[in-house]
């Protein structure tokens, strides 16, 4: 094992393992943009509105716990559906600091205009045919990994899965 680990780590940053089949879903606040990645390829991706400012929008690698269509504002209490409802058609929401997934979440809008700016109160928006087609493809318990970078997505996914093998390593025994 420990020759393994030696030579992923002399190699590792030439030749990265697709360590997992699991999709995850990469949001890059500098970007603006969201995008899925499974098996080290990009199955989705499109652009999003982020907070308002930097600290709104969460950074940091979530799971998702609640997919709902058509949801409910609780905040000033608009039915799923309604054209006045901020959350749009879907919400894929993840447990960001320390919540359970009714708090922070990737979901529709009203607004299709905010796409690509900074304006939320710290949840990602995407245009509603975009977070249908990414509700559809993610399922419940997937990772979100959040970040503001330069890189493109397929640097940030192998930095992701890069981590995901040295989390895997430091689990099995000697």
């Amino acid at each position: 094992m420990q020759i393994f680990t030696l030579l992923f780590l002399l190699t590792g940053s030439f030749l990265t393992p697709h360590v997992t089949a699991e999709p995850v879903v990469i949001v890059n606040k500098t970007t603006h943009e969201v995008a899925l990645i499974q098996s080290g390829k990009e199955v989705f991706h499109a652009p999003a509105a982020i907070g308002k400012t930097k600290e709104l929008t969460p950074e940091g690698q979530f799971q998702i716990k609640v997919k709902a269509k058509n949801p409910y504002y609780r905040k000033k209490n608009i039915p799923g559906g309604d054209p006045r409802n901020p959350l749009g058609s879907r919400w894929i929401g993840f447990d960001a600091r320390g919540t359970d997934g009714r708090i922070y979440g990737i979901h529709g809008t009203n607004q299709p205009e905010s796409i690509g700016k900074s304006v939320s109160a710290g949840c990602i928006r995407l245009e509603n045919e975009d977070v249908e087609r990414l509700f559809d493809l993610v399922p419940s318990g997937a990772e979100v990994v959040i970040v503001s970078s330069e890189q493109k997505m397929n640097e940030i996914y192998g930095q992701w899965e890069k981590r995901k093998l040295e989390r895997l390593l430091s689990l099995s025994p000697s």
